[in-house]
């Protein structure tokens, strides 16, 4: 396959090229379960292969995927779910979890995505904000639910495996598994919201992401060339489709181009990524930088001979440095990428597989996705020379393919004039590309998530030994940072290392297992303004004193 130039297709780029690739269009809208899973329904095509944690391995065609979505989008019709509705799964990488997200799609719902890390808190507050209807789960996941305030109606998936007190929960396969495999796809407009997704914020709860169907236009172009995904590609994406990434690259945009997706139910370690690489045979892959770091730091499970199947490599969540680039080259074989994103917007920088750049820079973001036009503003909202610094942009105006509406429930205006500011920081390399130097704010990226402080901050709250706390990000060479809280106790507890352990458990369980302090340091009071705000950047950068001093 050639690859065209990637300034001569960026300039002759229009949606309408895309476009042309749909069912539906712009203008009469779309049901996205028909684009990424009907359109390619002959034959045995397969759309998914699943590798089981403890269930054996197997595969489920587009046809299969096409006649259980229907059954499952009947089961929605007959409890009166439908267009609008948020539909909720908290399963693991399971083929039940894909057949909820097709069902839900092509019933014209919104499919609403529960990480199966998260605490109770964090789903309850994810489901009452969105007046979710219904969350399909299973015995592993279903006694989380049990201490969520105005938990909606549940579906158990494998109910046989589920204790005795969940005896009357209705079974995912008794209640959907007779229903007939015929389903007329409801058709949304192209702003309708197809996904409801949250994001991290550094003051209050998460925020509210309806991605509307037209993001669909988006998601292609960055599968088709920054991922660089062929017809003869084997495709597998490690993210997990309870966050964006996963669910738009593992989910809709590899089916999207006909794709088979890869699902592995276990949690990451790199004997289950190389025992997958090699099982699947997989050319073209895509990570978050903690995945290929950790690969990298456990280099010696690899034989000197040992070879895979990669053709190309992306990844997304953080810049990549120079020691990962070419460990990936030298023992995986294949070239990485390094693309920019965020929930909101998908993916808006990207260096491009599949297109021909005159540069790629180690740690670069890399050039506007086509359809986008990023830039990078000073504080008076001027575009940036190059050499310089500023806030990422995007230029709404002239970026067709952009499609982030504004938060659900306007937590937050996001936008200034025609630019919206994605709130990190970048350097201009005067030639359209950008490099990333940091956030402007105080969001954390831990393993490759994004986490909000205040989220942490509030569930420490909820402790009865806790006063107030400042959480940051401290510098750590395997997860990029790990969560640091600085806490201020009541009078009546005392600072010990037992009390510490609670601290990190009860937001483990109350928020999610990627969000818990690792270390918690107890102070008598934090720096705050005249006004009482935490200010965090001192907490941050007592950390990476601390950090520097260790390393």
């Amino acid at each position: 396959m050639t690859t065209e130039n990637y300034q001569t297709y960026y300039d002759q780029f229009t949606p309408a090229m895309i476009e042309e690739q749909m069912i539906g269009s712009l203008e009469e809208g779309f049901n996205v379960c028909e684009e990424i899973c009907d359109k390619w329904a002959e034959g045995d095509r397969v759309a998914l292969k699943y590798e089981g944690a403890e269930r054996p391995a197997s595969e489920l065609t587009f046809v299969e995927l096409k006649e259980k979505s229907a059954q499952f989008a009947n089961f929605l019709a007959s409890q009166g779910i439908g267009k609008g509705d948020r539909v909720a799964a908290l399963l693991p990488r399971t083929p039940e979890l894909l057949i909820v997200v097709m069902g839900a799609l092509r019933a014209g719902a919104v499919y609403q995505p529960l990480f199966t890390a998260f605490g109770p808190g964090a789903i309850e507050y994810r489901v009452l904000q969105a007046d979710t209807k219904l969350i399909v789960t299973d015995p592993a996941n279903r006694s989380k639910l049990d201490d969520v305030r105005g938990c909606p109606p549940t579906l158990l998936v494998n109910k046989a495996q589920a204790d005795a007190k969940y005896a009357d929960e209705r079974d995912f396969m008794a209640e959907v598994g007779g229903l007939s495999a015929e389903f007329t796809p409801v058709r949304i407009g192209a702003d309708d919201p197809f996904l409801q997704m949250f994001t991290s914020g550094t003051v209050g709860k998460s925020k509210g992401v309806a991605v509307p169907a037209r993001a669909i236009l988006s998601f292609y172009i960055y599968m088709r060339f920054a991922v660089g995904l062929r017809p003869e590609d084997t495709y597998w994406n490690v993210a997990d489709p309870g966050w964006a990434y996963g669910l738009y690259y593992a989910v809709v945009g590899p089916l999207l181009l006909g794709n088979t997706t890869h699902f592995c139910e276990s949690g990451f370690t790199p004997e289950t990524t190389y025992d997958m690489l090699r099982k699947y045979k997989i050319t073209n892959l895509a990570a978050a930088p903690t995945a290929y770091r950790l690969l990298m730091a456990n280099d010696n499970i690899l034989g000197p001979d040992d070879k895979f199947d990669l053709r190309v490599a992306s990844s997304a969540g953080e810049p990549l440095n120079p020691e990962v680039i070419g460990w990936v080259d030298k023992r995986l074989g294949c070239p990485v990428m390094d693309h920019y994103g965020q929930t909101e917007t998908g993916m808006t920088a990207c260096n491009h597989h599949d297109l021909e750049q005159d540069v790629v820079r180690v740690g670069s973001m890399g050039f506007s996705m086509p359809g986008h036009r990023v830039v990078a503003l000073d504080a008076d909202y001027n575009e940036i020379p190059e050499g310089e610094t500023g806030q990422l942009a995007v230029d709404v105006d002239n970026s067709p393919l952009f499609f982030f509406q504004g938060y659900t429930w306007q937590e937050k205006n996001p936008f200034h004039g025609k630019y919206y500011l994605t709130g990190d920081v970048v350097m201009s390399h005067g030639d359209g590309s950008y490099s990333f130097t940091g956030r402007d704010d105080d969001i954390i990226t831990t393993a490759g998530y994004r986490v909000g402080p205040a989220d942490v901050e509030s569930t420490l709250l909820e402790h009865d030994a806790v006063a107030e706390s400042g959480v940051i990000g401290k510098p750590d060479p395997k997860r990029g940072s790990i969560i640091k809280a600085y806490v201020v106790i009541k009078p009546e507890f005392d600072p010990t290392e037992e009390l510490a352990e609670a601290l990190k458990q009860h937001v483990r369980n109350r928020l999610s297992t990627h969000a818990f302090p690792r270390e918690i340091e107890f102070m008598p009071e934090l720096p705050k303004t005249p006004s009482g705000k935490i200010q965090r950047f001192i907490l941050r950068n007592q950390a990476r004193d601390e950090s520097d001093a260790s390393s």
